[in-house]
């Protein structure tokens, strides 16, 4: 069987930092500092948030407040609240970036992928024809284009 793989070696620092057992989606929320955790946008019982360690420039994670490992959990209300999030969030993105498409998705569970098993959130990745070269294949080394805080404003302005 011929497999492709995704390979994210720049993600090592996140998968040391798993060590770390707090919950970036609860503890970050709390400490009411939005730019400084990148915390793009608050909602009644979700908020959307740069990924430190992203996939691609403008890779934004949306999460719920409640520590819920599962959507199953989330009542039809919540649930309504995070998808029109995650579509605003996508949104702003394709504003921003003008990507030439996207990859959403859930990872539930650690066999399903999941870095925080223990708390659900989406992820909004863009993607560019291309937006794999060189760079990734020799050197285990991501480019991104754009520092977090430049993106983070970007982001913003939407």
């Amino acid at each position: 069987m011929n497999v492709d793989r995704l390979w994210a070696p720049w993600r090592i620092g996140y998968l040391r930092k798993l060590k770390d057992k707090r919950c970036i989606f609860c503890a970050l929320p709390k400490q009411k500092n939005d730019k400084k955790n990148s915390i793009l946008e608050r909602r009644r019982s979700c908020f959307s948030i740069l990924n430190i360690y992203p996939y691609n420039n403008g890779h934004v994670m949306v999460a719920p407040y409640k520590h819920i490992s599962d959507i199953d959990a989330l009542n039809e209300k919540d649930l309504l609240e995070l998808l029109s999030l995650m579509k605003d969030t996508k949104k702003k993105i394709k504003k921003a970036l003008k990507p030439d498409g996207f990859n959403i998705g859930l990872n539930i569970g650690k066999a399903g992928g999941a870095g925080f098993d223990g708390h659900i959130h989406i992820h909004i990745v863009p993607r560019w024809f291309g937006d794999t070269n060189f760079m990734t294949s020799v050197s285990e080394t991501k480019v991104i284009s754009q520092s977090l805080e430049s993106l983070y404003n970007k982001l913003k302005r939407c």
